[in-house]
């Protein structure tokens, strides 16, 4: 049967790095408080002149190289971002054009910080099924322009950052499962209300989030999505050497763990670096792991997603 699988990663963060400490002089916080509830220790901070897009770039060409190919191998690209460039085009799009390839499809997903699995899916069917020859797939965020500064609630938890992958045709499976949910009814516990009206920006442009619903509902869905690609694949969770789940927060991930009953030793964690980079929080995830040699062939990888929507999925790899 026709299959896939990604044969290149790569990552992009911004030089100005924000640490806990600095926070503590604009908020009302420290660096134990942070650390103790989050494990965030600091996060990247884009330059007023990147965009998005050009978070994207770099982290596509450092997976495009990885996977010995050049842009031109390309003709499918898919963002996923909640902090497009602009209203539209789509940023895939800009990404394409920055990139110097054109033709193929291109295009953004808002699933928010469950987008890099969404868009995973999504190539893995359009390759597989011959739609695409080959595809790459970035998730890339510039939270810091989306947040109240003086709301320590949000402010601390957040970074930005880039994170990027690129599928090919393959003889075996590289991708084995993907399950992807969504239920709109918990929209309103994690969510930027604001919208582009009559001119304006009518409605708050800042993260809201009520915290212990999200933590809550998330251990809840990702326990859940990781039982649902296992069982359609015929394993246990034992049977998973990694597992990369959405990287909010510690505690939300050892939650998880102890869910699927396997030790945090399996657990790739980038959040205390990163924070929570939404959708870029996977990929650059799973670029540190490969490259730092953690990931070796024939490991089975436990991607899992959960983000504002809500949305929520999974996919498992075989490496």
């Amino acid at each position: 049967m026709p299959a896939s699988r990604i044969a290149g990663t790569g990552r992009y963060l911004p030089a100005r790095v924000l640490t806990n400490d600095e926070l503590a002089l604009r908020v009302a916080t420290s660096d134990e408080w942070i650390r103790t509830r989050t494990g965030i220790r600091q996060r990247h901070i884009a330059a007023p002149e990147e965009m998005t897009s050009d978070l994207a770039l770099h982290a596509a060409r450092q997976a495009i190289a990885a996977a010995g190919m050049s842009a031109a191998d390309v003709d499918l690209v898919i963002v996923a971002t909640a902090t497009p460039d602009m209203v539209f085009p789509a940023t895939a799009c800009i990404l394409q054009d920055k990139l110097g390839i054109g033709g193929g499809a291109a295009f953004d997903i808002a699933a928010v910080c469950s987008g890099f699995v969404y868009g995973l899916a999504v190539a893995d069917k359009m390759v597989s099924s011959g739609a695409a020859r080959n595809a790459l797939v970035v998730g890339a965020e510039i939270y810091s322009r989306i947040l109240d500064w003086n709301d320590r609630g949000t402010c601390v938890l957040f970074g930005d950052g880039a994170g990027a992958a690129v599928v090919v045709p393959a003889a075996e499976p590289g991708i084995l499962t993907s399950h992807l949910h969504a239920d709109g009814s918990h929209r309103g516990i994690l969510c930027v209300p604001g919208q582009v009206r009559d001119g304006r920006v009518s409605g708050s442009p800042f993260v809201h989030m009520d915290g212990s619903a999200v933590f809550k509902f998330a251990v809840k869905v990702l326990a859940d999505a990781a039982h649902e690609a296992l069982n359609a694949v015929h394993m246990a969770p034992d049977d998973v050497d990694w597992v990369i789940p959405h990287q909010a927060n510690i505690r939300i991930m050892d939650a998880t763990m102890k869910r699927l009953q396997l030790p945090h030793e399996r657990l790739i964690v980038t959040v205390g670096e990163h924070g929570n980079t939404s959708a870029a929080s996977i990929p650059m995830a799973l670029d540190i792991a490969v490259r730092d040699g953690r990931i070796e062939p024939g490991d089975h990888v436990l991607l899992l997603g959960v983000g504002g929507g809500f949305t929520w999925g999974s996919i498992l790899l075989r490496w």
